[in-house]
């Protein structure tokens, strides 16, 4: 009989402790929802309800599928005029945060203490030369 006891109190503290995660994990996501509704309700009475990078528009139909990107990607940035945010649609900010991702991970545009080139070829490199010879 006491080995029942042991197991039920294993199993009851293992709950407890499921119980006051559950109440952090519902805590934090209550506050991130509460922020994330400020800043959209605000970006969306700013801005076009149009998303920024395809340009799809939305209806009130179907706005939930129009989200809100912070252009520097941090989300605690929220200025009243709304100019760190930009109205995106589910598929362009994925592939925006994509993006920021694939540029952190290489190491953006430096490597190590050096700038690295990002085009090798400038097809433009010698029109002002012949601009100015035309001016003359």
């Amino acid at each position: 009989m006491a080995k029942k006891n042991s197991e039920s109190d294993k199993s009851g503290g293992n709950q407890s402790g499921r119980d006051n995660m559950d109440r952090i994990v519902s805590a934090a996501r209550k506050s991130w929802h509460e922020r994330e509704k400020g800043y959209r309700e605000r970006s969306l009475k700013i801005h076009p309800w149009v998303c920024a990078r395809c340009g799809r528009e939305f209806t009130r139909e179907n706005l939930h599928l129009l989200t809100v990107h912070h252009r520097d990607h941090n989300h605690d940035h929220n200025p009243p005029d709304g100019s760190n945010w930009e109205n995106l649609c589910l598929y362009c900010h994925d592939n925006e945060h994509s993006r920021f991702l694939d540029h952190s991970e290489g190491g953006g545009a430096e490597v190590g203490d050096e700038k690295k080139e990002t085009a090798t070829f400038k097809p433009f490199a010698g029109l002002k030369d012949l601009l100015e010879s035309k001016k003359e």
